[in-house]
């Protein structure tokens, strides 16, 4: 029961960073330009500019709300890159390795969907700590979890290396592998940085 509820609370949250209402932001404002100067600490800015500064009026400029936003971003680019990956297995004339590196990867994806997930609940519990020592303790879990995706998400790329794996399949696959590690670093990255605020 607990565990429907946890679902729920983050379907909620997600559901509430996306509405349009908090998804327009306008240039040069107090919120864009904290978004952009948060994003320069990161390893891959541009892709965090891009990914962030639209949810910049929901932001404003808290650090909190700037690291649950960039968790909440790449929860929603892991599910859809599950979906595009579990997709691959439908084409004909692939070959046994390349299955098999595909089912291997889907599988590493779901354990990132779901340690950004226990991210996502420890970043709720740190707004709710009672004290440093609470807050700490689910900082660290949340810094473990996200650390932990992006483990995972190296391993499914690894899975296509070597030059019998080359093609559209592996370059497809590798390109959105890619794109959602480079925002679990930054994800990581804000989260940090907002523990180091408090």
């Amino acid at each position: 029961m607990a565990k429907q509820y946890q679902t729920l609370f983050l379907v909620l949250t997600i559901s509430y960073l996306f509405s349009p209402e908090l998804t327009v932001a306008t240039a040069a404002t107090p919120a864009v330009n904290f978004v952009q100067a948060s994003c320069k600490t990161t390893s891959y800015p541009t892709v965090c500019v891009n990914s962030l500064s639209s949810y910049a009026n929901a932001i404003q400029t808290s650090p909190k709300r700037l690291a649950e936003t960039a968790l909440a971003v790449t929860l929603k680019r892991a599910q859809s890159t599950k979906l595009f990956v579990s997709r691959l297995t439908r084409f004909k004339g692939l070959k046994k390795r390349e299955v098999e590196a595909i089912k291997d990867c889907v599988e590493e994806i779901n354990d990132t969907i779901d340690r950004l997930t226990k991210s996502v609940q420890e970043l709720k519990l740190c707004g709710m700590a009672k004290g440093k020592e609470d807050f700490y303790f689910h900082m660290s879990n949340a810094q473990t979890w996200t650390s932990a995706a992006l483990t995972d998400e190296n391993t499914c790329s690894d899975g296509f290396s070597g030059r019998v794996m080359d093609g559209r399949i592996k370059n497809s696959v590798r390109a959105r592998i890619v794109h959602v590690g480079q925002e679990t670093s930054n994800a990581l990255s804000l989260i940090n940085a907002f523990g180091k605020k408090n």
